[in-house]
């Protein structure tokens, strides 16, 4: 008995519309998919996170929460 072969298959990430490996638009659906998604990309609709490693940014973060704190503290005073 011969083994079936198995398709790959996902779902167009725009419209959720399921996708096969083999068609011309992989992964996305259609053209107006694509399209949809690379506005987002352009548009600053994806955002990776990561650490915030430079240490001038750190010190202007810390510097930001205690001003906060600070501010926090002396309206709850006036209370």
């Amino acid at each position: 008995m011969a083994k079936k072969k198995k398709l790959r298959s996902l779902r167009c990430p725009t419209c959720r519309t399921l996708v096969l490996a083999s068609d011309e638009n992989f992964p996305f659906c259609s053209d107006r998919c694509r399209l949809i998604d690379l506005g987002k990309w352009a548009s600053g609709g994806y955002v990776i996170s990561t650490r915030i490693s430079d240490p001038d940014v750190l010190e202007d973060l810390a510097e930001g929460e205690s001003q906060r704190k600070q501010e926090d503290e002396g309206s709850s005073r006036k209370q």
